[in-house]
């Protein structure tokens, strides 16, 4: 099936528009592109017509990008969002916001079918198969993340614990790390009901991936990935609670 997306692109640089608008027709997923120089105008193109996705700048004058993808957020059936900028330093607000992707400019081809890709996977179209996807992407959000230059999104399963740095936070993989700045304690409320549990102010970790609870000359130590975490002394009794409920409902 080809030529099913409808698109809005959103720039108040014309030349920019122009060529977002021509590689967005050129992909044969792509039905119609409708465009809009501010988001004033892209909410009057959002109230007339059916849009599955918005490909959005960020710096633009009057309600920016960020500010109109909140706004997007709250329609009954939101489009896709994917933001297309020239700067990284709002990655970690997209974090929030729950985008499908985030393409630094200049955009090039291969890029952006990428992120239609992306958007074809968190697309709920009733009966479509990209519901089944959509909703995996649901319980599962992404991050985004700086790889070599290139912002990624990186899904929040993938994270086996998270270390404070400051205003950051270090998300620790099982291939690297990578810094994101968001407070540890916003993650901690956030991730709570998705298994993360605070075992010490400057840590966060999976539960189900803790091997093994220690104590040491230096107090409680948690085991993850054979690397030893501190537990302080107001998180343990927590920390024990929750490691018994866990392995009581593993026997059941």
């Amino acid at each position: 099936m080809t030529g099913f997306l409808r698109v809005l692109a959103v720039d108040d640089e014309p030349p920019a528009l122009d060529e977002l608008a021509y590689l967005l027709r050129a992909d044969p997923r792509v039905a119609r592109v409708y465009t809009a120089g501010d988001a004033t105008e892209a909410l009057r193109v959002l109230r007339d017509a059916d849009i599955d996705a918005v490909f959005l700048d960020i710096r633009m004058p009057g309600l920016d990008g960020m500010e109109l993808a909140r706004v997007l957020g709250r329609f009954a059936r939101p489009p896709a969002v994917v933001f297309v900028t020239a700067y990284d330093d709002r990655a970690a607000e997209a974090f929030d916001l729950g985008v499908a992707d985030y393409v630094r400019k200049p955009v090039q081809p291969d890029r952006l079918a990428e992120s239609l890709r992306r958007v074809l996977a968190t697309r709920l179209v009733p009966q479509h198969p990209a519901v089944a996807a959509s909703r995996e992407r649901e319980e599962d959000p992404t991050i985004p993340v700086e790889l070599a230059g290139t912002t990624r999104l990186l899904p929040r399963s993938a994270v086996r614990w998270v270390e404070a740095q400051g205003d950051y936070a270090r998300l620790h993989t099982s291939d690297g790390s990578h810094l994101v700045r968001v407070a540890l304690a916003t993650l901690a409320e956030r991730w709570a009901d998705a298994g993360f549990v605070r075992i010490h102010r400057s840590y966060l970790v999976q539960l189900g991936l803790i091997t093994e609870l220690r104590l040491t000359n230096g107090g409680y130590v948690v085991s993850i990935d054979g690397r030893e975490l501190p537990v302080s002394r107001r998180h343990t009794r927590e920390l024990k609670d929750r490691l018994v409920r866990a392995a009581k409902q593993n026997w059941r």
